[in-house]
């Protein structure tokens, strides 16, 4: 049994064409729905900067040490509220807000190349999808090579796997800010029964 203390949630503020981010109304949307009784919930606006996710992420698991971070982002591609399966160490050459990105178009130097959350996504997507929520829930195991990735590979590392990403698409295209607010909090609410009842036993391992 894995006794959940807390969570905290970062989404992402505007970059490119998303002077509005998605991911950033959806988890204020959570913060005013709340979590189950136990959890204390912890809300964080994380800037599109490499440098800052490299700075901001260490920092936070430090000064927390939470059970679970479940990270939030927007996608222009989704259509679908996706849960991120796993978060990748290399090819990252897209600039980020400050017109940076890493010289080694990599997380962590000499990290592996992709680190599994620990959270059973699929059981996840299957016990959400039985809620009858009016929000579709996928799976996926990219993504996207850009601060979304960055930012959970950054994670993975730092908490040896206690982390998820969440994709969401953009506001209206097709959900509302309330939809996936309620979709967060299931979402998240079904992580945390998954890690304190898996289905199957979890291990905590770097995948090469």
């Amino acid at each position: 049994l894995l006794t959940v203390d807390f969570s905290f949630v970062p989404g992402f503020g505007p970059f490119g064409e998303h002077a509005v981010n998605a991911s950033w109304i959806a988890v204020q949307e959570l913060e005013k729905l709340g979590l189950r009784g136990g959890v204390d919930l912890h809300v964080y606006e994380v800037p599109v900067e490499y440098q800052a996710v490299q700075r901001l992420i260490p920092a936070l698991w430090k000064k927390h040490s939470p059970q679970l971070v479940v990270h939030v982002g927007v996608s222009g591609m989704a259509t679908t509220v996706t849960l991120e399966k796993c978060g990748h160490n290399v090819g990252y050459k897209g600039l980020d807000n400050c017109r940076f990105c890493p010289g080694s178009q990599c997380c962590i130097e000499g990290g592996p190349e992709c680190i599994d959350s620990i959270i059973d996504m699929d059981a996840v997507c299957r016990r959400v999808s039985a809620l009858g929520l009016d929000v579709a829930v996928t799976i996926s195991k990219d993504a996207g090579r850009y601060l979304c990735d960055f930012t959970y590979y950054t994670s993975l590392y730092q908490s040896c796997g206690r982390s998820a990403f969440v994709h969401v698409p953009p506001l209206g295209k097709p959900y509302s800010a309330e939809q996936l607010g309620r979709a967060l909090q299931a979402i998240i609410e079904e992580m945390l029964n998954v890690m304190e009842h898996p289905e199957d036993k979890i291990n905590c391992q770097h995948e090469h």
